[in-house]
């Protein structure tokens, strides 16, 4: 355990012990300071809880992040976004979202009244605090430092391996790490400065670059360090385990929403419902779905169910074939998808709602009549027919293995993010028509603020990373399913 770590316990000891008769429901953290200063001049906009609930729509803005709120298979999703979905619904008003593409202005356009209410999770800062009238907190979390383990990291013991790493925010003293300006892991690294009694020197990245592209340039031997909340950290991590994110420099920090200081009721509105809803059990499940339920994305390539003496791939081989001849598929190709989606489990029940052997969105068995997706015929009937769909709304590609490659990533992440992808592909000169080293590379660009904000972009943000890896699984297993079935 670090130096700083134990400081942290203690600290937190000693401030726990500061008053007498403190129970559960004493640790909350003081309301901010709702006043801004006199010198600080915003614009004058009168919209507030009455007009919202008279005109029967709020008006919210969000960011696109890979907790916060994305497009997955078309469907809207995000741990903010669920949370905004269920306020607007206790409000009794319909939800109008407007996705601000750059995070410096999300604060400007809440105070100009383009949106009533700033629903992206920013950390409570004292400057910010000038601005906005800050919610109740939605999530708390902590600052840790990204870093690369040693490229082979996984062939030496563990104590070699925190012999290459920082293991203590000491350690850092000296060391450049590469943040954003005019962030909270910025003040976090000017205050560590003071803290340790030496200078963490700071490589200023451009505000065009999310938390999720400077941990990448980490990844990819870029920069050595950064600083990522610990929540998105994770997120990371489960992509990318050559990632170590198990070193913390700061304490408990406040994630929150934030209103205009002229409407103090939305406000109040706002705090009484999130007070109330984070001890209700639908809100752990939201948090548990996108930070504490990391899914594996590498799945092995070989069916579990395969063995040479029984000759079967799955329970279900017959009614796999039947459904691939009737959209004339390889049902080898069918069979490695559905292991992929599924693992053979007609009772497999995905983090985004999705079930059965082909784990279709709930949403997508409404458009396909499906009734109960954990039938395995009515699962495999339903899931093949959206591949045939699909794969009718690429009749522009001439290669027929491209097509199919189309297809799939479409069935992994929805359509839309794959024409974005051939879109931005055109706009980068590489070839719209081909999947391989093309529009795979754009569909991964996605993941990354200044390529899902080209003009060009309709879906915004996309987990690239799960369509590239998801398409080349499936083609990898395929030729292992070849090489033993006819």
């Amino acid at each position: 355990m670090s130096k700083f770590y134990i400081l942290l316990i203690l600290i937190s000891f000693l401030f726990s012990c500061s008053s007498e008769n403190v129970g559960e429901n004493d640790l909350t953290i003081e309301e901010p300071n709702h006043t801004k200063k006199e010198n600080i001049h915003l614009p004058d906009v009168n919209h507030d809880l009455d007009d919202i609930l008279k005109e029967g729509k709020l008006r919210a803005s969000m960011v696109y992040s890979s907790t916060s709120y994305f497009l997955y298979k078309g469907q809207e999703m995000g741990f903010e976004y669920e949370l905004l979905e269920r306020f607007a619904k206790d409000l009794g008003v319909e939800l109008e979202i407007v996705v601000e593409k750059n995070i410096d202005s999300i604060i400007t356009q809440l105070n100009d009244g383009t949106v009533d209410l700033m629903a992206f999770a920013l950390t409570i800062t004292k400057e910010r605090e000038n601005y906005v009238n800050f919610s109740e907190y939605v999530s708390l979390t902590h600052q840790v430092l990204v870093q690369k383990k040693p490229e082979n990291w996984r062939k030496i013991s563990r104590h070699n391996v925190e012999r290459h790493l920082i293991n203590d925010p000491i350690e850092l003293i000296g060391k450049k790490v590469s943040i954003r300006a005019n962030t909270a892991y910025m003040t976090r690294i000017n205050n560590l400065s003071e803290e340790v009694g030496g200078d963490v020197l700071i490589d200023t990245i451009s505000g065009e670059y999310s938390t999720d592209e400077i941990i990448q340039m980490v990844i990819d031997g870029k920069v050595k360090y950064t600083v990522a909340d610990d929540e998105i950290a994770k997120v990371a991590a489960n992509y990318n385990p050559d990632i170590d994110i198990s070193v913390p420099i700061s304490f408990s920090i406040r994630n929150a929403w934030a209103t205009r200081f002229s409407s103090p009721k939305l406000n109040k509105r706002l705090n009484q419902w999130l007070k109330k809803f984070k001890k209700e059990v639908d809100y752990f499940v939201i948090y548990n779905k996108y930070f504490k339920s990391p899914r594996n994305y590498k799945k092995r390539v070989k069916s579990d169910f395969y063995s040479l003496e029984s000759n079967k791939l799955s329970p279900y081989d017959d009614l796999i074939k039947k459904n691939a001849k009737r959209i004339h598929w390889d049902w080898r190709l069918v069979a490695s998808l559905v292991y992929q989606e599924s693992r053979f489990d007609p009772n497999a029940k995905s983090w985004v709602g999705a079930g059965g052997l082909m784990q279709i969105m709930p949403a997508t068995c409404r458009e396909l009549g499906l009734k109960n997706p954990h039938d395995p015929a009515q699962s495999l009937h339903a899931g093949t027919k959206y591949l045939h769909n699909i794969w009718k709304q690429y009749d522009d590609v001439p290669d027929s293995i491209q097509r199919i490659k189309f297809t799939i990533a479409s069935y992994n992440c929805g359509p839309g993010h794959v024409a974005d992808a051939r879109r931005l592909a055109e706009v980068l000169n590489l070839d719209k028509d081909v999947w391989d080293d093309n529009v795979e590379k754009m569909i991964l660009s996605l993941t990354y603020s200044r390529y899902f904000n080209n003009k060009v972009v309709r879906y915004g943000h996309v987990r690239g990373i799960e369509p590239y890896h998801y398409v080349r699984q499936i083609f990898e297993r395929h030729e292992h399913y070849s090489d033993f079935f006819e």
